[in-house]
């Protein structure tokens, strides 16, 4: 063995990542034929070997778990966060925490850097439709658990939340206020709770015989920009809705701008409630009506299936209850001032 050769010259031969080449070399399954065809080689050809040492002292619990959010910067997730994180160290273990960023492409690159540290498990906001390392961690039965979001076809306990209550208290409340058109900002389709709340939201119009116009809805990406482009455009229909819903903080912040821009008066002349609540929601005025969940506890309760998983047991996903919170924003009875030209 050439001692000079390093783990890092067998992944550059072989032309994967350092991480695969270790879970390669260290027996880890979470790789494909491939990789593990090319890794073996390069290993051969420049003289490398596995320190038998090194290599039993890697295969002991680190202690540490991974927590891959969705979107660092969105308050909801940093709450999520700080429910798993001290969950987990009420049991003696720490907490790495990444951000997907909502990509799918720097989701695999956490991940792969999880598996090189050797984390113990992984809870997820998944993005994308569960392909590339997502769908290896799976196969390789690394302890693995989805918060807020899920992804279809893959057996891994969840914690997520009632998005059919939560847009049905919205849209009830708004219908007892005497709007029946409702605009929608909903989330991207490719991930599941924009899909969840947009069947909720259409079911839920239909339900208590709402207008249905196609144009009423429109798609964001849980970003603030998103909100307010969305806005504008629901606002600048020749018949605007009279109450708007965000399916998320971030672009209810966005809707909000663009609201004001226009010269138009939240809880006046236009309605607003968004999903998921932020600490200064009540705080603006007027303060935000939102359908809320407890974020620190969707954190909380998926590290402890976290954890029991890791343990050797089985978890059964959870679904946890919304609750409308009812403010001043949606105080607004239907008129036309939402019409008005924008000052």
């Amino acid at each position: 063995m050439d001692a000079t050769v390093t783990l890092k010259d067998v992944a550059a031969r072989a032309g994967v990542s350092v991480g695969t080449a270790s879970r390669v070399l260290s027996g880890h399954s979470a790789t494909s034929p491939a990789a593990r065809e090319r890794v073996r080689a390069a290993a051969t050809e420049l003289g490398y070997r596995v320190n038998a040492r090194a290599q039993a002292l890697r295969s002991a619990r680190s202690h540490a778990v991974g927590l891959l959010v969705s979107d660092v910067r969105n308050p909801f997730f940093a709450d999520i966060a700080h429910g798993a994180e001290q969950t987990a160290l009420a049991s003696s273990y720490v907490t790495l925490l990444a951000n997907a960023n909502e990509d799918t492409a720097q989701q695999d690159t956490y991940l792969d850097v999880f598996l090189t540290q050797r984390v113990d498990g992984i809870i997820i906001a998944p993005q994308g439709e569960g392909r590339g390392d997502l769908r290896a961690l799976e196969e390789a039965r690394v302890p693995l658990v989805f918060v807020d979001r899920v992804v279809d076809g893959f057996d891994v306990p969840s914690v997520t939340a009632d998005n059919a209550q939560g847009v049905e208290l919205a849209v009830a409340h708004l219908a007892e206020q005497g709007h029946t058109r409702i605009g929608y900002i909903g989330g991207p389709p490719s991930v599941s709770t924009g899909r969840a709340r947009l069947s909720a939201f259409l079911e839920a119009i239909a339900r208590h015989h709402l207008d249905d116009d196609p144009a009423l809805i429109t798609a964001g990406d849980f970003r603030r920009a998103s909100g307010g482009t969305a806005a504008a455009k629901l606002l600048a229909h020749h018949r605007p809705p009279t109450a708007l819903l965000a399916a998320d903080s971030l672009m209810a912040v966005g809707a909000l701008a663009e609201v004001r821009q226009r010269g138009l008066r939240i809880g006046e002349d236009l309605a607003l409630v968004a999903f998921d609540d932020i600490e200064w929601f009540g705080e603006l005025d007027p303060p935000l009506t939102v359908v809320a969940h407890d974020a620190r506890a969707l954190g909380a309760t998926a590290m402890r299936l976290l954890l029991d998983v890791i343990d050797g047991g089985t978890a059964e996903s959870v679904v946890l209850p919304m609750r409308l919170i009812p403010r001043r924003s949606s105080a607004a009875r239907p008129h036309t001032a939402a019409s008005r030209p924008s000052a």
